[in-house]
């Protein structure tokens, strides 16, 4: 079977599911107001389906098996197909949440599925352009969701958000019908079911992604719903994985991380999206809070940063034959460790181009680092153990997408706080900038004829008002400097991958 056509049949399931995941979230405002629903429990039409597509991502090496790899995909592909239109037609926001709680279990095996798919078609020689095709799909939906999403939702309606996908989900199903076949090795196999095991992986999994996702509006460890969510997670995680270890048929193979460079690659993965995600939740609040971008314009500081990656990442992956992709992957590390840190530089009064740069600096790091970290990570592992091994892999880099998110958006917060209290210990009426904006904002109304203790009272408001644009901008450098300091930490961790010798640059033509 042509490699390309499988390529495109595996891909295009995986690129909707993706986009879609980001773009449901610049319609949860619509969607809140539609099924009129408040903040907090809009909320939970995303968290439902992080949680099952968090549960399911790990299962998915096990489920390949049980069902066989090509049944499940189409398993898969219809769910999400079906759930997506129950979403689209959902008359409450119960109905939402149970429909999209569907939607996730049947996205959460399209990326590894389609990840092992694409590294057992393609030769090892050939690994590097397959991934580079991998990875621009799972850059190009954080990107284009957020900028289609809110397309959608200004010019329709926030129900076409998930109609959108029923075309491409029909398409997708009739080519994985026909362009997909099982090697022997995935056909459906009778199997013993770990009850426990699956039990215990989705009370910890499912706990934790909540408590990531909620933790920082419940003010984390204050709150008892946190408290005891992280007890379940840990304890079941904890029992999860002494039963795997036992177990004769485990539900995720955890043997798999006595390969070096698979176990150093997947802690590689996992912070480099917590850096990647930390970094995309930052920037488009920075400049919508800070520097009055709308939301459009804020997916658009983005999108440069998502092209750039694209690009690199095709150039990498011809290049990956020829070079040793540990150079890639040192240099993409640096790389993008420079451009978050030049992202903790911003100010409140920098142009466009300012802060575009750093996203496009950061899109070119990623595009040099995830196609080497891919190649490497995967070279030694066994075809036979690939289904197991991408399962892992795409839980671990998701889980650290999550664990990004919770950081930054904690540090925001707790940053802010603490150089408000800091600023304001320098703040009185003696301060020369205190002076020029409490007169000048009374200046203002006095010549518009307010009383001059409502222009006092204004004057003070304005100086409020600029303390927390201070504050918060340098929350912003503190949370970005933090996240660039993490990923760095961990380049000795690339020297200890090791390639196979097929991989050997004297094996390429």
């Amino acid at each position: 079977m042509n490699k390309w056509l499988i390529t495109v049949t595996v891909m295009l399931p995986t690129l909707i599911e993706i986009m879609d995941m980001t773009a449901v979230n610049v319609a949860l405002g619509h969607i809140r107001g539609s099924l009129s629903a408040g903040i907090d429990e809009s909320t939970w039409a995303i968290t439902s389906y992080l949680v099952s597509n968090a549960v399911i991502i790990p299962l998915s090496g096990w489920l390949s098996r049980f069902f066989g790899r090509k049944k499940y995909l189409i398993i898969s592909v219809t769910l999400f197909t079906v759930s997506s239109f129950l979403c689209g037609s959902a008359w409450s926001l119960n109905s939402l949440v149970f429909f999209r709680v569907l939607q996730g279990i049947g996205g959460g095996a399209l990326q590894p599925i389609s990840q092992a798919i694409l590294l057992e078609t393609f030769p090892p020689q050939q690994r590097g352009m397959a991934m580079a095709i991998f990875g621009i799909g799972i850059m190009f939906g954080p990107i284009m969701g957020p900028l289609l999403g809110g397309l959608i939702t200004d010019n329709w309606s926030w129900h076409w958000v998930f109609f959108i996908n029923i075309p491409i989900g029909i398409v997708s199903v009739l080519m994985t019908i026909f362009f997909i076949f099982d090697p022997p090795y995935m056909k459906r196999m009778k199997m013993k079911i770990d009850y426990l095991g699956l039990i215990f992986l989705t009370l910890g999994v499912g706990c934790l992604q909540v408590v990531l996702d909620k933790g920082q509006r419940e003010e984390w460890f204050s709150s008892s719903f946190i408290v005891w969510l992280s007890i379940i997670s840990s304890v079941s995680l904890l029992l999860f994985i002494i039963r795997e270890f036992f177990t004769e048929e485990p539900v995720i193979n955890l043997k798999t991380f006595k390969d070096l460079s698979f176990s150093m690659g997947c802690i590689v993965m996992f912070c480099v999206f917590f850096n990647l995600f930390g970094s995309i939740i930052l920037q488009p609040i920075y400049v919508q809070t800070l520097m009055g971008y709308t939301a459009t314009l804020a997916g658009v500081v983005l999108a440069p940063g998502g092209i750039a990656s694209m690009f690199t990442m095709q150039i990498v992956g011809r290049l990956i034959n020829r070079i040793n992709p540990k150079a890639f992957l040192i240099i993409g590390i640096i790389v993008c460790s420079y451009a978050t840190y030049l992202m903790s530089k911003f100010n409140l009064y920098a142009d466009f181009y300012s802060i575009a740069l750093p996203r496009i600096i950061l899109g070119i790091g990623m595009g040099l680092t995830v196609i080497p970290l891919i190649t490497i990570a995967f070279s030694t592992i066994k075809k036979e153990e690939m289904a197991n091994a991408t399962a892992i892999y795409n839980f671990l880099r998701n889980l650290g997408g999550s664990f990004g998110v919770a950081f930054v958006t904690t540090m925001l917060s707790r940053r802010a706080q603490f150089h408000q209290s800091h600023l304001v210990e320098h703040l009185t009426p003696f301060n020369t900038p205190y002076q020029i904006i409490t007169q000048h904002s009374a200046q203002i109304l006095e010549l518009r004829g307010f009383e001059s203790f409502l222009s006092e009272y204004a004057g003070l408001n304005a100086v409020y008002k600029e303390l927390l644009r201070q504050s918060s901008m340098l929350s912003f450098n503190d949370t970005f400097y933090l996240t660039s300091i993490i990923l760095i930490a961990i380049l000795p961790l690339a020297f200890l991958m090791k390639r196979s010798k097929e991989l050997s640059p004297q094996k390429f033509h």
